[in-house]
């Protein structure tokens, strides 16, 4: 083969034993040599390494992949044995690297076809299937994502011309070191299998790492934005150092060099107290024991600034560092500290959350710590300094103070002047009490002549000489009003008198009033019979009507 993505050679050749536990890409691939086999996260433990015979090298859509000779069989599979060709009847699957189940049931064979059982048939499929492609790695892109209640993960992986389904359960799941999502482009380790109960095709993965930059580099990147969007790395949040921590505190291993250089810069600078909380830094459990020792360093009370610090290494050494409860511990902690994690290369999550990071653990003993002889000689300037400006600021006020004496001039005179100003004061005050009090006698006289007026028994005596005289006035009047009042009573009662039907009646004449007791003034509706009642000047006659006589022309 010329190429990565040429045909597969006409003949397999024979696959070099690999180390246990490993698979790389076949080493025939023109110009060139196999890659580094690096055990991938989450893989599994070593595996029973056997000699059988050479495998053909499987070919995916241009790309070839070797399936790992000394693999075994997932020990949940059902144990299985072998089926040699002078077994295999006519139809049934190739002789070549099959194995059957060995508690599969018997089945009636006839020498010319055999009937399988479809779960027989499925059964014997996936255990050819995975005793073939037990341990190989598939590279693609990750679609369909999608996360069961128990943790386990299924998606599929597709390039552009076909797809593959997987599935990865939780126990491999939960040593991702990164967050598996849609659209990645991932190398898949795994066997290849098949789901009896759907008789489905899938890849049931072991470990994936992301092509290209890796599942560590991933998952800091993952760690390090989703940080940043809460605000853990935020230069509001940072803290100043203090200027002369009463006690360092260094969280770090207590052997190894970083200690010692921590110490040895620290006191050469000022020596200060130094607080050493030992924890492992590197390792299974390192970030939770640093987070722990960070915790305890700090219920001391005099620790004023605290130093996380390891040495140099790689990407894994470092990763503790890069943990996220790590991170948020140290968010969390109630006095500064400084991220002193590798050289000058190394990043890593820790040195973005710290309120400050410094490129070596000598480095941030040097800005935590300030030089002694730097403070001393400062110190001496700043004394230096204070004499010549006290010097200068009593001149200043002695200048000041005879200026001021010049101006006020002898005290004596100054008191007597404010004698002859008191005494002036006091003639002019009692002139002014004097004043006053007369003012204030008139006044009470004047409200005194006010009062006596207005004295209850006066008062009473003045209002009943004035009722008197007003019912005198109301006598006169009400006498003349009567009299008035008589005259005109007189003079209606003539026109009344004058006007009154008695007086006509007077004269002989009469009224009629008929059985209504109205009055009459014609015989219309009247009847023979009626009661009619006829009033005189000195009574009253009640008749009955014999009979109607009309007037004529009436």
């Amino acid at each position: 083969m010329s190429t990565r993505r040429g045909k597969l050679d006409a003949a397999p050749k024979p696959v070099p034993e690999k180390q246990s536990g490993q698979l790389s890409f076949d080493s025939r691939l023109a110009g060139q040599p196999a890659p580094a086999a690096a055990p991938l996260a989450g893989a599994a433990g070593p595996s029973r390494v056997g000699s059988p015979p050479a495998l053909p090298a499987a070919h995916h859509r241009g790309r070839v992949w070797e399936p790992f000779e000394g693999s075994h069989i997932d020990d949940a599979a059902p144990s299985v044995r072998s089926a040699g060709a002078n077994h295999a009847p006519a139809g049934s699957l190739p002789p070549a690297n099959r194995e059957a189940p060995a508690h599969s049931p018997p089945v009636e064979e006839s020498q010319d076809t055999r009937i399988f059982a479809v779960s027989e048939l499925v059964r014997a499929a996936r255990i050819t299937l995975e005793s073939r492609f037990s341990d190989l790695r598939v590279e693609g892109e990750v679609s369909g994502l999608k996360r069961s209640a128990n943790g386990h993960l299924y998606f599929t992986l597709k390039d552009a011309e076909a797809q593959l389904d997987c599935v990865m359960y939780a126990r491999d799941a939960g040593r991702l070191r990164f967050r598996l999502q849609d659209g990645q482009q991932v190398r898949c380790r795994g066997r290849l299998t098949i789901y009896e109960a759907r008789g489905r095709f899938q890849l049931s993965v072991h470990a994936i790492e992301p092509t290209g930059a890796g599942a560590l580099a991933l998952a800091f990147e993952q760690l390090k934005q989703k940080l940043a969007t809460e605000g853990l790395f935020d230069p509001e949040r940072k803290r100043p150092l203090p200027f002369l921590p009463r006690r360092l505190g260094v969280v770090s291993s207590a052997q190894g060099a970083v200690i010692r250089d921590i110490v040895r810069v620290a006191h050469r600078r000022f020596p200060v107290p130094i607080l050493l909380a030992p924890t492992p830094v590197q390792g299974e459990g390192a970030a939770a024991a640093i987070a722990a020792a960070l915790a305890e360093i700090v219920k001391v009370a005099d620790v004023d600034v605290v130093i996380v610090a390891r040495g140099g290494g790689s990407l894994e050494d470092l990763w503790a560092f890069n943990d996220e409860a790590l991170a948020r511990a140290i968010a969390a902690c109630p006095v500064p500290v400084i991220s002193a994690v590798g050289h000058e290369t190394d990043f890593t999550i820790a040195d973005f959350v710290a309120d400050l990071r410094a490129a070596t653990p000598s480095a941030a003993a040097e800005l935590a710590v300030p030089v002694a002889a730097d403070l001393l000689a400062e110190l001496q300037l700043l004394s230096r300094r204070l004499g010549r400006a006290l010097h200068a600021e009593t001149r200043a006020l002695r200048l000041r103070l005879e200026r001021v004496r010049a101006a006020l001039g002898d005290p004596r005179r100054l008191i007597d002047l404010r004698r002859q100003g008191l005494d002036d004061f006091v003639e002019r005050a009692a002139r002014a009490l004097y004043a006053a009090t007369a003012r204030r006698r008139a006044d009470l006289r004047s409200v005194e002549a006010r009062l006596f007026r207005s004295h209850p028994q006066r008062r009473i005596a003045d209002q009943r000489n004035a009722l008197t005289a007003a019912e005198r006035r109301l006598v006169a009047a009400g006498t003349a009003l009567l009299a008035h009042r008589r005259r005109t009573l007189e003079a209606l009662t003539g026109k009344l008198d004058a006007l009154s039907p008695l007086k006509v009646l007077d004269r002989g004449y009469s009224l009629a009033r008929g059985p209504g007791g109205h009055l009459l003034r014609s015989c219309a509706g009247l009847h023979q019979g009626d009661d009619v009642t006829v009033t005189l000047r000195d009574g009253d006659l009640h008749t009955r009507i014999e009979e109607i006589v009309a007037r004529r022309g009436s």
